[in-house]
């Protein structure tokens, strides 16, 4: 029986009488066996298991626990238990209840929102601060409804910003519309389904024996009021303060901090015995956090006794030096890469470590924002490369030309068969010598009465000298494949600084001096300014100078991580070969773990690297000046190092070459005592 298997701490919370009981578990004591016990000790009391009630923060938690249950009590019993996230059970309840509702993603939803809000006027336009756009007012909705008490949102939003204040009126009449359609229709999104549940309990009573509630330190406003409208007799809440990291999300630490006088004849118990770290780790974590205010008292034990490592500071005079040293030093281990976790604050963080890894043949696997690889200017370059390789490759040529004004897809496919056909077989040579004898290798047969194309109408107009100030050249004017009907100017400027480019490439043989090349030609920016200006755009339109300009310098970063990776080799397609064949199985999630540390919680590894550890990256003191605070961020810190069983490192960069930025180690070292312990790594 699960009760079997229990330490003293948790045998005594998981027994306890029913009532109003809060469980600080810190991270590797063992909180899931503890929470299994307890439903194993309900049943075994007399309880009904559709009597009781188990919420956790994902279905997969829920999952794992009832599996357990399962092992013990049959599939039959564990299944009855309610179980789920809030939303997953409310959503269950209401059905049950026969409500009729359509649950609707949040993408859905917001596309029936922006369409409300765009029909609005705003008279009091502020060019300095301009209204929100109903993207960002969805969200901000939304944050309102799970982070707030009694305010209302017109208030919320003054007191988030005063210079939005005047929109006010106009935000609350989008939602008040958005609200009587979703009413209209029976939509519903997650949100609603609490708010929804609320309403019901206030003419409904569910009598669960008890409410067992899994990670309790992330609830937030909107859940708690859930978990008190159901007005149960009994409460097992199990959490640790020390491991809050969601007030992104609107939850609330002062819900856990608070349990005690907010329910009647509470008892707290506290698991103090650590399965899962070694001392020297465990020492070092709680070295940092305890200068976080104390919530609840708790001292930690060590229950492992093997041989131990003490944690290992590393130190690097640059950024790009940190990520190879790390690469090679996995290269190098014996723990089995599945075990290893590189954690990180900021998803960009990890793209430099990942190509790294890619260059030495580590398979990694990535959770938490896009691959490095998956950048579409990284794709490009690469494309780039790979036709320089396989001349004829089409998915690279109608990747590369579909960034050309008015071009896409369809017409860059056509492009490449009638540079095949002039070519005679040879993309490279349809461009730079076409058959003469071809005058329109887009005509066919089947096609009658085709229209001039741009080549043609300059022709006949008389007017080839408007080409001049473009710089095309005389061999580049007399190809046929300008006689497309769909080219525009820029269309054809993009496609001769193509031609361009492909001729200075044919000379170069060296993949770090290709990049260079690349990076350079106007052709690699045109396409950088459309990427870029995609990500700038805004809802109405307009571009966004300011973000533009910052995914340029990102697009540059990546750049400069790929020309880095590059500098290990001499020869175009083993470098091909190392940056993309791995990309399958990266997909099938085997290798190193890659992840950002809200990705890590709840995971352990034999292994851990907690990178990029410098003040401003680590705590990120934008975010924290944007609300957060450095209590938040040292419990990242928590988080972050104990995922770690029995090695962990923390290193940190003196300097970015490319943002040409001096940095100093993140406080959370000194913290822990390892600043300055340790001499400079990989030297």
């Amino acid at each position: 029986m699960p009760l079997k298997n229990l330490n003293t701490e948790q045998l005594n919370s998981a027994t306890c009488q029913n009532g109003n009981n809060l469980i600080i578990a810190s991270a590797g004591t063992g909180k899931t066996s503890t929470i299994v016990g307890r439903i194993a000790h309900l049943l075994n009391t007399g309880s009904k298991p559709e009597n009781i009630l188990l919420l956790t923060f994902t279905n997969k938690a829920a999952a794992e626990m009832i599996a357990r249950v399962a092992k013990y009590f049959g599939e039959t019993t564990a299944k009855a238990i309610m179980s789920g996230t809030f939303h997953s059970v409310s959503y269950k309840l209401l059905k049950q209840l026969n409500i009729k509702i359509t649950l609707k993603s949040p993408r859905e939803l917001k596309t029936l929102f922006k369409s409300i809000y765009e029909k609005r006027v705003f008279p009091e336009f502020d060019e300095k601060s301009p209204p929100y756009d109903g993207n960002y007012l969805y969200d901000l909705y939304s944050l309102f409804l799970n982070s707030t008490y009694d305010e209302n949102f017109e208030q919320w939003i003054g007191n988030k910003n005063e210079d939005q204040k005047k929109y006010t009126l106009i935000y609350q009449d989008v939602i008040d519309e958005f609200d009587k359609l979703k009413l209209q229709y029976g939509y519903v999104n997650f949100d609603d389904l609490l708010l929804l549940m609320i309403k019901e309990l206030s003419k409904h009573n569910f009598t669960f024996d008890e409410i067992l509630v899994d990670e309790y330190q992330d609830t937030n406003p909107l859940q708690g009021k859930l978990l008190n409208a159901f007005k149960s007799n009994s409460l097992f809440c199990v959490g640790d303060y020390d491991q809050s990291i969601y007030a992104f999300n609107g939850s609330d630490i002062g819900i856990i901090s608070s349990f005690a006088t907010r329910y009647e004849n509470t008892k707290v118990f506290t698991l103090n015995k650590n399965y899962r770290s070694t001392a020297p780790i465990l020492s070092l974590a709680t070295k940092v956090i305890k200068n976080n205010d104390r919530l609840y008292e708790k001292k930690l034990e060590v229950v492992r006794t093997e041989p131990n490592y003490n944690p290992k500071l590393l130190t690097f005079s640059e950024l790009y030096d940190q990520y190879d040293y790390i690469a090679h030093n996995i290269l190098k281990t014996q723990t089995p890469h599945e075990e290893i976790a590189i954690i990180y604050r900021n998803n960009s963080t990890a793209d430099g470590i990942e190509a790294n890894l890619r260059d030495l043949g580590i398979k990694s696997k990535r959770k938490g924002g896009h691959s490095f690889f998956d950048a579409r200017e990284v794709k490009a370059i690469l494309d780039m490369i790979v036709l320089m390789v396989n001349h004829n490759d089409m998915m690279a040529f109608i990747h590369l030309i579909e960034y050309g004004k008015n071009i896409g897809k369809a017409i860059a496919k056509e492009i490449f068969d009638a540079l095949i056909k002039l070519g005679h077989g040879s993309l490279i040579d349809g461009l730079m010598y076409p058959d003469e004898e071809i005058k329109n290798p887009y005509k066919s047969d089947k096609i009658k009465n085709v229209q001039l194309g741009l080549f043609d109408d300059f022709i006949e107009l008389g007017s080839v000298g408007r080409f001049k100030p473009l710089g095309f050249d005389e061999d580049f004017l007399s190809n046929p494949i300008l006689k497309h009907p769909k080219l525009s100017l820029d269309s054809a400027s993009f496609l001769f600084q193509f031609y361009k480019i492909i001729k200075e490439l044919k000379r170069i043989k060296n993949p770090k001096s290709m990049i260079s090349h690349i990076q350079k030609h106007q052709f690699f920016k045109d396409i950088c300014d459309s990427i870029c200006t995609l990500r700038a755009k805004q809802k109405d339109g307009s571009i966004n100078e300011e973000i533009k300009k910052t995914a340029l310098f990102k697009v540059t970063r990546k750049v400069e991580i790929l020309k880095h990776l590059s500098t290990h080799h001499t020869n175009l397609q083993k470098f091909i070969n190392a940056m993309i064949l791995g990309g399958g199985e990266l997909s099938e999630g085997e290798g190193v773990n890659l992840l950002s540390i809200h990705a890590s919680k709840g995971l352990e590894f034999k292994e851990v690297y907690v990178i990029d550890l410098m003040d401003g990256r680590f705590p990120n003191r934008t975010l924290m000046s944007k609300g957060g605070s450095l209590e938040e961020e040292r419990r990242l810190f928590y988080v972050a190092v104990t995922r770690a069983k029995d090695i962990l490192y923390l290193s940190y960069a003196k300097y970015d070459k490319i943002k040409k930025m001096d940095f100093i180690h993140s406080p959370f070292l000194e913290e822990a005592g390892l600043v300055g312990k340790t001499k400079e790594a990989g030297k």
